[in-house]
């Protein structure tokens, strides 16, 4: 099939970009974006025209991605050994060694399996020609396979037909691509936390191929192996680390001694081979965009080959003759910092005035090793559909091809096409605001859809990592998951029991909302009663809102995606989306009943905890946390002793299956919290079946600061609830 055969196709899916966006939306497909200092979650916008790369054409881009990525590999072997390159005068050993991405500390370490470079992220654009130029390569911490793996499978289920009519390459390996080289134990992936702007991504690709998403306080090193740590305190071996933070963060002891969010003596169990680190330390070294100039040398020493993909061209302002041209023509070239990323620090000298070129040329005196400078690739716009028109617009876009490498290289058959955000604005980038789209690689006439062969193993990250389980549950994940449980339950309840007084206020007047007020121990002035309705309903900054309410259960669940799964994680996310959208129309909504909708997505969301495969201790958390508000928040109202034997059953049924294991201490406080409450609401029978709880959790409770701080419980109705 040809790429205009499988555009007509496509067209089918701009008809229901709406669909899939609202899909998106619903599951948080997010990158973070920071601006002025300050970070912002949005949704990733996605364009539903897909990138179409017809078969032959993808077949030759395979065989240079492959080519590259060995030689890339093959040169930091080389550079951390040997310097073979250096001795042999191919690469002057000043480019090498003043690197920012060169680190000393890991020369003479080989790691597990010999492949440095396990993931590679290479950035390419098309030309208005046709022509294929490779812009970046990169080798470290390589973002974004997840976006589009996500985008697909919504395609496929919101469109199947059109899956069936155009023969598209299946890009749903790529969990099962990375299979990497081990020592003995468990896969982690490592995340510096929830405000990264990859975060989704790193808690996607957990859930997607078994591996535990872990934060640095969850890992320590002892007697130089690493250990991930469960919420009672046991170690379990760790043999790989999916690491998704920066080299000079990785380890304090031995890059940034500063870093607050590396894992002291990490290092040290790499270098003595007892766990394996992907991509591994020091790749910055081959990803400088100054070392970017000599990889078709690297090609040609390390693989006897002419490259089949090329650079863009490029000059070196070290060297003085390209120097010299690069200030004559400066108006005409691109000018890189090569100690930037993420599309900052590129500067089309075009764009500037007089005045700004010619600081820029000082500087570039100054320190010529920190910039490059390429000629301006005029490459193909490609269609997106305007979010407020409606209408095509032609864009700039790029396309990161991921190329994995285990026991073989493979090319992922898909890739991250990142779009402008505006159009003709060259830099693509998406923490510069740009979007995606899918990108389709059509399949050979033979019509075969999986082709990376028998040689691929179907694993998950490692074939030791076991599923989810409260065994892989950290101090601060139980304490997420007993939380969640609470915070669902608040917003449920609370908007339930919401709507009786407010219905008697139509009838009466606002004193007949008083009980529900002093019940969860709210202001009583209502001289401004819709503006206390409003702030207790919608107000995000009272802590008393019910929005508060949900907005805490999402950020307890928003790090629980691999234990919870992205199809349950998407009732909270509604549950948001519904409050956020209520909010908004509050000053015009006639029917303040639609709240109910929120009711629903939790009752959704306990119902699909419920019926998963999750294992049984790792619902009680949740489910005890919801029940002990649950009792709370009953007996706040003064309901019927009645009322308290279902909560009080489901509380007694999960905390058997708890028998004989260590629980968190957020347990013991909760229950005993609520009995100092419970003299003054009266419940003497309630009193004498909660301190039996109370006497089994103490008996079992963990003591001692848990290692992690990170612990999400400070939003409550009443500032002393614990």
């Amino acid at each position: 099939m040809t790429e205009r055969s499988a555009r007509q196709f496509a067209e089918e899916l701009v008809n229901r970009r709406g669909d899939i966006n609202r899909e998106l939306s619903r599951n948080g497909v997010r990158f973070g974006v920071y601006k002025n200092g300050e970070y912002h979650d949005r949704l990733f916008p996605y364009d539903p025209i897909p990138r179409i790369i017809e078969s032959d054409e993808f077949d030759e881009l395979e065989a240079g991605l492959k080519q590259r990525v060995n030689a890339l590999n093959a040169y930091l072997k080389d550079i951390y050994s040997d310097k073979r390159i250096i001795h042999d005068g191919v690469i002057p050993e000043e480019y090498v060694y003043t690197s920012a991405g060169y680190f000393p500390q890991v020369n003479g370490v080989t790691p597990p399996g010999g492949i440095f470079a396990h993931i590679a992220g290479e950035d390419l654009v098309q030309g208005e020609d046709g022509r294929w130029w490779v812009l970046e390569d990169n080798l470290r911490i390589p973002s974004g396979a997840s976006y589009p793996l996500f985008a697909r499978d919504i395609e496929r289920r919101t469109n199947p037909k059109l899956f069936r009519d155009v023969h598209v390459r299946d890009n749903r390996d790529y969990p099962r691509l990375l299979d990497f080289v081990s020592t003995e134990g468990i896969a982690v992936v490592l995340t510096p936390g929830r405000y990264n702007s990859a975060f989704f991504e790193h808690a996607y690709l957990a859930e997607k191929t078994g591996a535990a998403l872990a934060f640095p306080e969850d890992l320590e090193v002892v007697d130089n192996k690493l250990y991930f740590l469960d919420y009672a305190g046991n170690r379990h071996r760790v043999g790989a680390v999916y690491r998704r933070l920066s080299d000079e963060y990785l380890d304090p002891f031995a890059f940034n001694p500063d870093s607050v969010i590396g894992v002291p003596g990490l290092l040290s169990a790499y270098r003595s081979g007892n766990v394996a680190i992907i991509n591994a330390p020091g790749n910055g070294a081959a990803d400088d965009k100054a070392i970017y100039y000599f990889v078709p040398q690297m090609v040609r020493y390390y693989l006897n080959e002419e490259p089949i993909l090329h650079n863009a061209p490029t000059y070196m302002p070290m060297f003085e003759k390209d120097r010299k041209e690069v200030l004559d023509r400066m108006g005409e070239l691109v000018i890189k910092d090569v100690a930037e990323a993420g599309g900052y620090g590129v500067v089309f000298g075009s764009s500037l005035d007089k005045a700004a070129r010619e600081d820029l040329a000082d500087r570039i005196k100054e320190d010529p090793r920190r910039f490059i400078a390429q000629e301006v690739i005029q490459f193909r716009d490609i269609d997106v559909i305007d979010p407020d028109s409606g209408e095509v617009s032609p864009r700039k876009c790029d396309l990161r091809a991921f190329v994995v490498t285990g026991q073989n290289t493979h090319v992922w058959y898909s890739g991250l096409t990142r779009y402008s955000s505006v159009p003709g604005q060259m830099i693509v980038n998406s923490s510069q605001g740009g979007g995606f789209k899918d990108t389709w690689v059509l399949a050979p006439e033979s019509g075969v859809e999986h082709e990376y062969g028998a040689e691929v193993q179907v694993a998950n990250l490692l074939s030791q990592s076991r599923r989810h389980s409260l065994s892989l549950v950290t101090a601060s994940k139980a304490d997420n998951l007993y939380w969640l449980g609470r915070y669902t339950e608040r917003a449920f309840t609370t908007l339930n029991q919401f709507f009786p007084f407010y219905d008697r206020v139509m009838d009466t007047d606002v004193d007949a909302f008083r009980p529900f007020a002093k019940a969860l121990d709210l202001p009583q002035d209502f001289e401004d009663f819709d503006g206390f309705i409003h702030s207790f309903l919608y107000d995000g900054t009272n802590p008393d809102s019910v929005r508060s309410a949900i907005v805490a259960a999402f950020n307890n669940a928003v790090v629980l995606r691999p234990e919870l799964t992205s199809r349950l994680l998407q009732y909270v996310e509604l549950a948001v989306k519904n409050i956020t959208e209520a909010a908004e129309r509050s000053a015009s909504a006639d029917d303040i009943y639609s709240q109910r909708d929120i009711a629903d997505d939790m009752l959704a969301f306990w119902g699909g905890i419920e019926n998963s495969t999750a294992d049984i201790t790792l619902k009680a958390f949740v489910f005890i946390g919801k029940y002990i508000e649950r009792i709370d928040l009953y007996t706040r109202f003064h309901l019927d002793n009645s009322e308290l034997d279902a909560p009080l059953a489901k509380l007694e049924t999960y905390s058997r299956t708890l028998d004989g294991m260590p629980l968190p201490s957020c347990f013991v406080s909760g229950i005993s919290w609520l009995l100092g409450q419970l003299p003054s609401r009266g419940y003497p029978e309630l009193t004498s079946r909660l301190n039996e709880f109370l006497t089994d959790f103490n008996s079992r409770a963990i003591t001692g600061d848990p290692k992690d701080a990170g612990m999400l419980n400070a939003m409550n109705m009443d500032a002393k609830r614990p």
